[in-house]
C-alpha cells in the first residue's frame, strides 16, 4: 500500500481545508476528464454567458470580462484544434477549462466562479449538451424518414402480406408498412427537436448565491427556456437526460423492429427483399452466405440504448435529495445512448437505400390461396347483407375449414359450399376475392389504400422538407 501512495497527485485546486494528497483510489476514479472532455464547448459557452452577466451585474470589472472571455476563445480554439494538454490534477473538463484560463490570464481567471458552483456549472453543461445532442439525432431522424416516406411512394400500390402473430394475416400495401415506421419514429424526433430544458445556471451548489445574479440572462442566452424555479432540483435532478433518453430507447426500440424485419424479409423463407452487397457480410466458412448483420446489430444495439436509461434511472434510485458523486456517471450513459442510436440510424438509411424489394414474391404471398388472406372481406360482405358479424365470422370460418379439407383457396369453393355455410352468400362474393380491391377499398383514414399511401407519402415527404 505504501509504494501505491507515492503516486499520489498534488494536492489540487479543490482541496480546501483538506490536508494533503489524494489517494491514488480515490483519485483514479474520481476524474472524468477522459468521458466529460466532451462537454467542452457547453462548458465554454456557458463560462461565457457567465462572464458576460457577471459584468453586466457589476459583479466583475470589465476588464476582467473581456480578458476572460478572451482567454476561453484561446481555450477553446486548443480544444477544438486538439493541442491542449490535459494535467494529472485535471479532474474533469470543467477543472480543466479554469487550470488552462488561469494559465493564460491571470488572476482573473479565478473570478469567473464567484457565483458559481461547479454543481450548477455540470448541470448546466449537461443540459445544453442534450440541447445539441436532441438536434443531432432528430436531423438524421428525419433523413432516415424522408428515405422512407420516398420509398412508401414508389411502392404505394404494390402488396404484401400484413402479419398477425407472424401469421398471414390481411393484405395491405408495401408503401403502407414503409409509412408505419416514419409514424412510429417521428414523435420522438419531434420531441428531440424541441428540447429546451431550464437553466440550472446561478442555482450554486444547490442552495443559490448571494450574489445578484440575472440568471433569465443567462438562460435567455444559452438558449434554455428558462432559469430552473428551484435551486435544488437544478443540481439534483438529471430528469431532463432522462426524458431524452426515454426518446432514444423508443427511437432505437423502433429500429430494432425494422431490423427484425429487414432479417426475416431478406431471408430464402420470406424473400421479400435483397440487400446489396454493400450492406451485406459474408461468412468466414460458408461461402454462399449473405448476412443482413447490419439489420441484426439494429436489433443489438436498442439493448445498448435500453440499457442506458436504465443505468440513468436506476443512478437516481433512492438517492438522497441533494447533489451527489453519484451523478458523475450521468453523462457516460447519455454519450454511449446518443452514439448507438445515430449509428444505428445511419445504418438504417444505408439498408434502407440499398434494399430491393421483390413485389412479385410480395404479392405471390398475398395470392398464395392457401392463406386465406380475404377471409375477412367474406364476413364482412354478409354484414353488409344484414347478417351479425359474429354469425358471418362462424360462416366463413366453416368455409375455411372445407376448404383447407380439401388443399384450396376459397374462391375454389362452389355456390353450393358458400350457401351451404350461410345462405346469404351466393355467387356475387366472388367479386370481394380479389386482393387489390380489397386493399383499394380501405380508404378509411389510416388505411392502406394505395390513395391513401399516396397522399401521405406527399405529405410526410413535404413535412420532413424532402
Amino acid at each position: 500500500m505504501s509504494g501505491r501512495k507515492k503516486d499520489a497527485g498534488k494536492a489540487g485546486i479543490l482541496r480546501g481545508h483538506i490536508k494533503g494528497q489524494v489517494h491514488p483510489a480515490l483519485d483514479r476514479i474520481n476524474k472524468s476528464f477522459d468521458v466529460d472532455r466532451r462537454l467542452w464547448r457547453e462548458d465554454i459557452a456557458g463560462s461565457k454567458a457567465h462572464a458576460r452577466m457577471l459584468g453586466a451585474q457589476g459583479i466583475l470589472a470589465a476588464g476582467a470580462v473581456k480578458k476572460i472571455l478572451k482567454g476561453l476563445d484561446q481555450v477553446a480554439a486548443e480544444l477544438d484544434s486538439g493541442t491542449f494538454v490535459a494535467l494529472p490534477d485535471d479532474e474533469d473538463v470543467h477543472m480543466a477549462v479554469e487550470r488552462r484560463l488561469t494559465e493564460l490570464i491571470g488572476p482573473d481567471g479565478k473570478r469567473l466562479h464567484v457565483g458559481r458552483s461547479r454543481n450548477d456549472q455540470v448541470a448546466t453543461d449537461l443540459r445544453l449538451y442534450l440541447v445539441g445532442l436532441g438536434r443531432r439525432v432528430a436531423d438524421a431522424l428525419r433523413g432516415l424518414e424522408a428515405l422512407l416516406a420516398a420509398r412508401a411512394a414508389a411502392h404505394a400500390s404494390d402488396l404484401v402480406p400484413y402479419y398477425t402473430h407472424l401469421q398471414r394475416a390481411q393484405p395491405v400495401t408495401l408503401g403502407h408498412v414503409l409509412l408505419a415506421w416514419v409514424e412510429m419514429l417521428d414523435p420522438d424526433r419531434l420531441a428531440l427537436d424541441a428540447v429546451r430544458p431550464e437553466s440550472p445556471l446561478g442555482a450554486g451548489a444547490g442552495a443559490g448565491t448571494t450574489f445578484p445574479l440575472d440568471r433569465a440572462a443567462t438562460a435567455a442566452e444559452l438558449g434554455l427556456s428558462k432559469p430552473a424555479r428551484n435551486s435544488i432540483e437544478a443540481v439534483s435532478s438529471r430528469r431532463d437526460a432522462v426524458l431524452v433518453l426515454a426518446h432514444l430507447a423508443s427511437a432505437a426500440t423502433t429500429l430494432s423492429r425494422l431490423g427484425a424485419d429487414l432479417v426475416l424479409w431478406t431471408s430464402r423463407e420470406f424473400g421479400f427483399a435483397r440487400l446489396d452487397d454493400s450492406v451485406s457480410t459474408g461468412s468466414s466458412i460458408m461461402p454462399q452466405k449473405r448476412n443482413p448483420d447490419g439489420a441484426e446489430l439494429l436489433r443489438a444495439k436498442a439493448a445498448v440504448v435500453s440499457g442506458a436509461l436504465a443505468r440513468l434511472l436506476e443512478i437516481q434510485r433512492a438517492l438522497p435529495l441533494g447533489y451527489a458523486k453519484d451523478l458523475q456517471e450521468d453523462k457516460p450513459a447519455v454519450f454511449e445512448a446518443e452514439d448507438a442510436v445515430l449509428q444505428m440510424i445511419e445504418v438504417a438509411e444505408a439498408m434502407l437505400s440499398n434494399v430491393t424489394f421483390d413485389v412479385d414474391r410480395m404479392r405471390a404471398a398475398v395470392v398464395d390461396p392457401s392463406g386465406y388472406m380475404l377471409a375477412t372481406e367474406m364476413a364482412d360482405f354478409l354484414v353488409v347483407r344484414g347478417v351479425p358479424f359474429r354469425e358471418a365470422y362462424q360462416a366463413v370460418g366453416q368455409l375455411v375449414r372445407e376448404a383447407e379439407r380439401r388443399g384450396v383457396g376459397l374462391e375454389a369453393l362452389t355456390d353450393a359450399d358458400y350457401a351451404a355455410a350461410h345462405p346469404a352468400l351466393d355467387a356475387t362474393v366472388r367479386r370481394v376475392l380479389d386482393p387489390d380491391r380489397a386493399v383499394a377499398r380501405r380508404r378509411i383514414v389510416g388505411g392502406p389504400a394505395p390513395s391513401n399511401v399516396r397522399r401521405e407519402a406527399r405529405a410526410w415527404s413535404k413535412r420532413l422538407g424532402a
